[in-house]
């Protein structure tokens, strides 16, 4: 029973100090949150834009308490694509915003994160890209869904994000399987309970590969959210029996984790888009990932010395 254990490091500003000072965990950190601010991050959005890559930016952020707090990760996005509008690569690098940040579990949250999210999709679409809301936790789904179908009566090229572990996404799939829907598929990450979410490894793969099969064979543009080279491969075969081109799907990945495949993708001339986070509150990101999963801890580990 980690989770209880490190979700109370994760507001004890003691373990916070403790943490903070461990050489591993800034190892960590800085091989998967490359910076804290915009300014940290252009290199970085450069040098994989350079290599063919796409991007997909996330502005970490935990424990939104406050309105004012949900305004500050609107303006922390707006600001984001600021930079993006100067650099000219708005069709290169998208963001990724989880409505957490925007308020959605503050009283009324429904209608402040939609009043908040708003702004960071019109100013996206003028320059040029667009927005993929992530999913969370089981009980944040329908307001998210109800959001992101908000959003596309505007800006139709609004994503979304489903879990694969969770019962009720074959049904989502299905739903969104639509012309012009953008939609990335994950396994899923946060703790739930069995009974709203499969348990098993095997089982969740199994459940991901017959996902994927209902989004290759609809009308929307799949996402393929996995790092499992016997997932990318099945991707790969799925897209071409549907009779899908390279530039009619994606791989995603994030930052840090298996760079050498990220090239080898892009060098096959498929598209490849890259998550990656930045900001101050990386401790809490840091922390409440290992909260929904201890066993990422294990898995942030091996990748520490990973060669990819």
């Amino acid at each position: 029973m980690l989770g209880p254990v490190i979700l109370a490091a994760s507001r004890s500003d003691r373990m916070r100090r403790l943490i903070s000072a461990a050489p591993v965990t800034k190892q960590v950190v800085d091989r998967f949150i490359p910076g804290e601010t915009v300014s940290d991050i252009v290199p970085i959005i450069k040098d994989l834009t350079g290599k063919g890559l796409q991007l997909t930016m996330d502005v970490v952020g935990e424990d939104i308490t406050t309105p004012a707090q949900a305004e500050g990760a609107r303006d922390a996005y707006l600001a984001l694509i600021d930079h993006l509008k100067e650099l000219e690569l708005g069709e290169k690098v998208e963001m990724s915003v989880k409505l957490s940040m925007f308020g959605q579990a503050l009283e009324g949250g429904h209608e402040l994160a939609l009043a908040n999210v708003r702004p960071v999709v019109e100013a996206a679409a003028a320059i040029g890209t667009t927005v993929t809301l992530d999913a969370e936790d089981h009980t944040t789904l329908d307001s998210m869904f109800a959001i992101h179908e908000e959003l596309r009566k505007d800006h139709p090229q609004t994503g979304c994000v489903i879990q694969a572990y969770l019962f009720r996404t074959e049904a989502d799939a299905k739903r969104l399987a639509e012309a012009g829907s953008r939609v990335r598929l994950v396994k899923g990450a946060y703790k739930e309970p069995a009974e709203v979410a499969y348990q098993q490894k095997h089982e969740i793969d199994k459940a991901y590969v017959r996902i994927l099969k209902t989004l290759m064979e609809g009308e929307g543009y799949p996402m393929i959210g996995s790092h499992d080279p016997r997932l990318i491969s099945i991707a790969q075969e799925l897209a071409h029996k549907a009779g899908r081109k390279l530039d009619e799907y994606e791989f995603q990945m994030l930052y840090g984790i298996r760079g050498d495949e990220h090239l080898r993708l892009v060098a096959e001339g498929h598209r490849m888009r890259v998550y990656t986070a930045y900001g101050t509150d990386w401790y809490g990101y840091f922390m409440r990932r290992l909260a929904e999963k201890p066993a990422n801890l294990r898995f942030f580990l091996r990748s520490m010395v990973s060669k990819g």
